[in-house]
């Protein structure tokens, strides 16, 4: 599948949530038809810098329920281990399993696999993000090939305000 540009339709995904059942993009911006969704991959539970980055977003998940802003995060790692770190860090939005490789490859994540150029923890995908409008329309989309340099909540913040701001 080729790279989606901005402003193109985001893949639709059904993936296993670690709170129960299964979570569905379509459904979720049929269910929440004036928020945006911003959907983040994250490495793993194992991740210092996630763990982190997870704790950031929880605490300006008041920001973003009050700009309807629907967070979503999606990580390929061990069901008993995200478990234990959801319940941890006290996270209240979707995590998201993807077992199969689903959304790394339909969101063209960066796969840290065997042929990487230097040893990261195994078998990964990289930080991204994706930030869709209402109709699930591509808005912003961020993919690292590191664990460094990505925008924590501030800085999606700061990129939501100004898309917002700047839509045509």
């Amino acid at each position: 599948m080729p790279v989606f540009k901005l402003n193109d339709q985001a893949p639709d995904f059904t993936l296993p949530s670690i709170s129960g059942g299964t979570h569905n993009f379509k459904e979720a911006l049929q269910t929440n038809s004036d928020h945006w969704q911003l959907v983040i991959y994250f490495r793993g539970s194992w991740c210092p810098a996630c763990r982190e980055e997870l704790e950031d977003l929880e605490g300006s998940k008041s920001y973003f329920d009050k700009h309807q802003i629907q967070v979503t995060t999606v990580t390929h790692d061990d069901k008993e281990e995200l478990e234990k770190m959801v319940d941890e860090l006290g996270l209240s939005f979707p995590v998201l399993l993807d077992e199969d490789w689903e959304f790394l490859k339909s969101y063209d994540v960066h796969l840290h696999g065997e042929d990487a150029p230097y040893e990261d923890h195994g078998t990964h995908g990289d930080p991204a993000y994706f930030l869709m409008d209402e109709n699930g329309k591509v808005l912003y989309q961020q993919r690292q090939t590191s664990p460094f340099g990505r925008p924590h909540a501030n800085e999606l913040r700061k990129i939501i305000k100004y898309i917002r701001n700047n839509l045509k």
